[in-house]
């Protein structure tokens, strides 16, 4: 399998399934409502924040692969739309599978010798740096928010 195709399928099992640590981002996801994805638990970031700076970065990626310069800022990633609703909270859901469906599709296509290039600019690295960072950055968060839902449980038991 090529290394393109390879980091395609890792996205896709990160966020919807069967990689090697059988936690993903959809899964986990599942059943969480919008009352408990934006409940705040303690300092910690809601829910609903996680989701939306982890979609940020695909997005930034995304625009970097269609040929855009590279565009993007922390302070932007945590700033998401009022979650009001259940469909509001499906709106961002929706979002984020589809835009992780269209990255992991431009991935797949990327030639190998692109991957050892600058991804916008030098002190960023190259892509591959950049695609295994996203990756990487959604196991991370994926992470908070299982605890963040196991904490949710405890308040509600409580």
């Amino acid at each position: 399998m090529s290394l393109s195709k390879q980091l395609a399928k890792h996205i896709r099992e990160v966020n919807f399934g069967v990689n090697w640590t059988w936690v993903n981002l959809k899964d986990i996801l599942t059943f969480v409502t919008w009352e408990q994805a934006t409940t705040k638990v303690h300092d910690f970031n809601t829910i609903a924040v996680l989701v939306f700076h982890i979609n940020y970065y695909y997005g930034v990626a995304t625009e970097v692969l269609e040929g855009k310069p590279l565009v993007g800022s922390d302070k932007l990633s945590f700033n998401h739309p009022p979650i009001e609703s259940e469909a509001d909270w499906q709106n961002l859901l929706d979002k984020h599978w589809t835009e992780v469906e269209q990255f992991a599709a431009m991935v797949e296509e990327l030639p190998e010798s692109l991957f050892w290039e600058t991804f916008g600019e030098e002190k960023y690295g190259n892509y591959y740096r950049n695609i295994m960072g996203i990756i990487e950055h959604t196991h991370y968060h994926m992470g908070q928010i299982v605890m963040i839902k196991k904490l949710l449980n405890l308040q509600l038991a409580g």
